[in-house]
């Protein structure tokens, strides 16, 4: 009876709990619904700089003695004071040259493709973000990772990836895994192609592949029309017949969408054999760099550090903006939980006294 009233009385403070928090939610949810404005998201700003100073910092503390450590902080603070007093020197020789008053910038961005490249739409505004301040002096570091998609999808990926080179600042893709076929159509448009030694790159080609379900559909007697104005409205389908005239035609659309590929290839990087690297064949980094698809083979990380010894290094992120039912979602789900557990673990105990 004990245990009863003790389970009775807790049940009542969950019930309870659980009522609050949904009294609590719906009020959040229609006050978020009334001021529900048109932000969907910001840029967030990371100084790379000093992520690699504050790692550096605690390697030395874990691995150096006292007397090591304080030595080469002591060998660190005069590099930085001189380091101040060479730049005060080259900006009062070059008070004039306004480009020379400052380090030079360079800017990181990420991009990870799926088949429909999705992931332009963060990048279309982190690039916005970065040419508001970005000058010829700086670079942009575009990290890229895409085996290709949509042709449409990856054209637009690689016309944002265009504005940059239009305002006249560097750009220099790093390609750690993969970037083909759409994902070597965004990477063809940078001054410089880094890749890691078994970085695929490649896939000059195009490719289309639909199932059809004409001959199931007639076996069972179902009658499938499809009514279409102009010719070419329509080619292949999947319930219909298809006709050598429909399959005619569709290879002639992907012939001339690989032309235009192939030409937007050549345009962007000249020093490639079009000829001999269109056949949508891959080749690992370091045959790649034979085919002159890439220019050096380099991890991101690589290069990013050796830029960071230069440069004033910053990474550049659109973080979507959470609505406030996805924030009381995820609160909500891990309250759930853990009053679950408690829920158990009373259980699991009165059964083990009991």
């Amino acid at each position: 009876m004990e245990f009863l009233a003790e389970y009775g009385m807790f049940l009542a403070k969950s019930v309870t709990l659980i009522v609050t928090i949904v009294i609590i939610l719906g009020l959040l949810v229609a006050f978020g619904q009334r001021n529900k404005g048109s932000d969907k998201g910001h840029i967030e700003v990371t100084r790379l700089n000093d992520r690699f100073e504050t790692d550096k910092e605690i390697m030395m503390d874990a691995v150096l003695e006292p007397e090591d450590r304080k030595e080469l902080l002591k060998q660190e603070e005069k590099r930085q004071k001189q380091e101040k007093k060479d730049k005060k020197q080259r900006a009062k020789q070059a008070s004039d040259d306004k480009q020379s008053e400052r380090r030079k910038r360079v800017y990181v961005l990420d991009f990870h493709g799926d088949i429909r490249a999705s992931a332009v739409d963060h990048l279309r505004e982190e690039i916005s973000g970065v040419l508001t301040l970005a000058e010829s002096c700086d670079e942009v570091v575009v990290r890229l990772e895409s085996g290709g998609g949509m042709v449409h999808s990856y054209g637009l990926a690689s016309s944002q990836l265009d504005r940059i080179k239009k305002k006249g600042i560097p750009l220099t893709v790093c390609v750690d895994k993969v970037a083909a076929s759409g994902g070597y159509m965004m990477a063809c448009v940078a001054d410089r192609i880094l890749a890691a030694p078994f970085a695929i790159m490649g896939s000059i080609g195009v490719v289309a592949q639909l199932p059809n379900f004409h001959r199931l559909l007639k076996k069972h007697d179902i009658d499938f029309e499809l009514l279409t104005a102009g010719e070419h409205k329509r080619t292949l389908t999947m319930f219909g017949e298809n006709t050598d005239k429909d399959r005619e035609k569709f290879v002639e659309d992907l012939e001339d969408t690989h032309d235009l590929f192939k030409a937007f290839v050549s345009e962007h990087r000249d020093v490639v054999d079009i000829q001999q690297v269109a056949n949508g064949d891959v080749w690992f980094g370091r045959r790649a760099l034979d085919k002159q698809l890439v220019d050096e083979l380099m991890t991101s990380d690589e290069y990013i550090h050796q830029c960071a010894e230069n440069a004033d290094v910053y990474e550049v992120e659109f973080v979507l903006k959470k609505s406030i039912q996805e924030k009381l979602g995820f609160a909500a789900q891990g309250a759930a939980d853990r009053l679950l557990l408690t829920w158990i673990e009373r259980l699991r105990s009165a059964r083990y006294f009991s």
